[in-house]
């Protein structure tokens, strides 16, 4: 029997660009819905030109393929005239809205929150901003690295003496995007048990601060600004990265019997027997003295002969594994993380695939992210009943492309 994905049916324009949105709306098409990105004719979003690498001499970016699976494209330019009453159109059509546009725009284009609601009163709308839509610095933009300098994640990255440090990835627009689609899925559930559609505001600065979890609730608890560890943990000892013979690994002990555990495995007994390292709590306190000692054991072996002695030992542990041997491992293999695809030009290429499985799931399969404008025509007619005299009479006025 097929079974339909969870959001079959459900129509989600997608008037974001660059990274939080898109990574919003990606996931809501690998859940089933029908995501039609508004694109600008000619440029399209801003992403399809940040590379290299390039999907050959003419195709998109690395970084739009990224973001974008799944989605089809209309070319619609918001700022024409003759826009308007496509988008008004579309948007009383739509489930779901995603815009990701400063606050001043928002009027110019029809979309402030209780026009929205007169338009269509089921339609659920999630505005991602730099600061959100209320507060002293509601009307800045907002670009990942800002975000990360400002929301404290910078400040508590790096290692302790050096510069701070940002995440290798644009973190506070995944983070954000991850939020948002949470927000979306709830409005949804909510909207279909009566409740009124609801309209959300995501912050990358909020959900940056939200993601520092219990670093963030320690600075509360203490008043005390936190410090950069490194690769160390500052509530867990040990828990960070030592250099091997020929490479690096991560040990993560959060639990006294893994300590003893891994005591047993080096033939330590004595450590083992050292008050200063019994529990976590008093290797915390003591790690100045017990990181010492561990840094020049783990030197004395290659990464694979570590690997299987932890393993036996049942000691939580993992190579630093670089990315390109990550894509080619058995484990994403069998999860299906990396998909083959075909674009509409024919172009072959490899596709990085969603992060969520279900029972019942359809097989898997990467929908190429779209050709700017490549749906335009299909949209208008299968959202809005556009005839083609009106689709050609909107493309000869430069509203689309």
């Amino acid at each position: 029997m097929t079974v339909s994905p969870p959001l079959s049916g459900v129509r989600v324009l997608d008037l974001s660009r660059v990274l939080a949105g898109p990574v919003c709306t990606q996931l809501l098409a690998d859940l089933g819905a029908d995501v039609v990105k508004v694109e600008r004719p000619g440029g399209g979003d801003d992403t399809r030109q940040w590379g290299p690498p390039f999907l050959e001499a003419d195709g998109p970016s690395g970084y739009y393929l990224s973001c974008n699976r799944g989605k089809r494209s209309l070319a619609l330019d918001l700022q024409h005239g003759a826009s308007r009453t496509v988008l008004d159109d579309l948007l009383r059509r739509a489930d779901v809205m995603i815009e990701n546009f400063l606050p001043d725009s928002l009027d110019k284009l029809g979309l402030a929150p209780q026009r929205l609601r007169q338009l269509n009163p089921r339609l659920v709308t999630c505005s991602i901003s730099g600061y959100g839509r209320s507060g002293p610095l509601a009307n800045l933009p907002g670009y990942d690295l800002m975000m990360q300098a400002s929301a404290g994640i910078m400040s508590i990255t790096g290692e302790p003496e050096g510069m701070p440090m940002k995440v290798g990835v644009a973190i506070t627009d995944v983070i954000t995007g991850l939020y948002a689609a949470t927000s979306v899925l709830a409005g949804l559930v909510g909207r279909d048990r009566g409740a009124p559609a609801a309209a959300f505001d995501l912050a990358l600065a909020d959900c940056t601060l939200a993601s520092l979890v219990n670093v963030a609730q320690a600075t509360l608890l203490t008043g005390q600004r936190p410090t950069r560890w490194g690769n160390a943990h500052p509530q867990i000892v040990p828990y960070e990265a030592f250099a091997t013979s020929d490479g690096h690994l991560v040990l993560a002990i959060g639990a006294d019997r893994q300590w003893q555990r891994f005591c047993k495995a080096v033939d330590r007994a004595d450590w083992a027997a050292d008050r200063r390292f019994q529990t976590n709590p008093a290797r915390v306190e003591n790690r100045e003295a017990l990181i010492p000692l561990l840094q020049p054991l783990f030197r004395q072996q290659t990464t694979a002969a570590w690997q299987q002695l932890l393993t036996a030992a049942e000691v939580p542990h993992s190579p630093v594994v670089p990315l390109d041997e990550v894509i080619a491992s058995p484990q994403v293999a069998a999860r299906e993380m990396v998909l083959d695809t075909t674009d509409v030009s024919g172009r072959r290429y490899r596709l990085l695939g969603g992060a969520v499985h279900w029972q019942d799931q359809p097989p898997r399969t990467a929908v190429a992210p779209p050709d700017l404008g490549q749906h335009t025509d299909e949209v208008l007619l299968d959202w809005l009943d556009y005839g083609a005299d009106q689709i050609a009479a909107l493309r000869r006025a430069g509203a689309t492309g």
